[in-house]
């Protein structure tokens, strides 16, 4: 049976994501933030809640930043919601935080100001909103283009590379929704909470040999 590490740094939903993977088959789900366990998991999954700051702080101390860049460049790796935004180069939150690097491109605040035709729009973004699959990829095998998930971030990303954006959102402007680069692949979203579509995806993830 296939191992899958949902890495704890202390900063996540953790359960709720295991359970879903669990839910779907995915084999035996280990939370941990044991650094052997997760060498040796079939697939790792980084997720992530709370101030960028102090998830990437426990990253650091842990040593999860180089860890993170060693098991994701031979295994499917997942990240989450602010997972997958500790990825990136760096995030205005907190004044600036430096943060992992796998992607590039820049976490952004949404603003206080935000509006869309004549519309003030609540930030953070909460709630179902549709993302655009803008390649094809494993991830999205059975999964509709423009199908809806859950959504809690006041932050967005700004890739640098285009060409890494495999899934875009909407909320008064564009952003990235899902990246990917070989084994990488990273969503905004929450898909443990985003029903059929989302266990869909965790278990494209599950079946997912890591290539694209």
């Amino acid at each position: 049976m296939q191992t899958v590490a949902v890495i704890d740094y202390g900063m996540g939903n953790l359960h709720s994501v295991a359970k879903a993977l669990e839910h779907v088959g995915a084999g035996k789900v280990l939370i941990t933030s044991d650094a052997d366990v997760i060498r040796e998991a079939d697939r790792v999954v980084f997720p992530g809640v709370g101030a960028i700051r102090d998830c990437m702080a426990e990253i650091r101390r842990l040593g999860f930043d180089s860890l993170v860049r060693e098991v994701s460049q031979d295994r499917p790796f997942l990240g989450i919601c602010v997972g997958m935004q500790a990825l990136l180069d760096t995030s205005e939150e907190n004044d600036g935080v430096d943060c992992i690097g796998l992607f590039p491109g820049a976490v952004k605040f949404f603003g206080k100001d935000l509006h869309e035709d004549g519309e003030h729009l609540k930030v953070p973004h909460m709630g179902w909103n549709e993302v655009k699959q803008k390649v094809s990829h494993p991830l999205w095998h059975d999964i509709p283009d423009m199908a809806r998930f859950y959504f809690v971030h006041s932050y967005y990303i700004a890739a640098a590379n285009a060409r890494q954006v495999v899934g875009s959102g909407h909320y008064g402007l564009d952003f990235a929704a899902a990246l990917a680069d070989g084994s990488r692949f990273a969503v905004q979203f929450h898909p443990e909470k985003s029903h059929t579509h989302g266990l869909q995806l965790l278990q494209n993830f599950a079946a997912w040999d890591g290539r694209w």
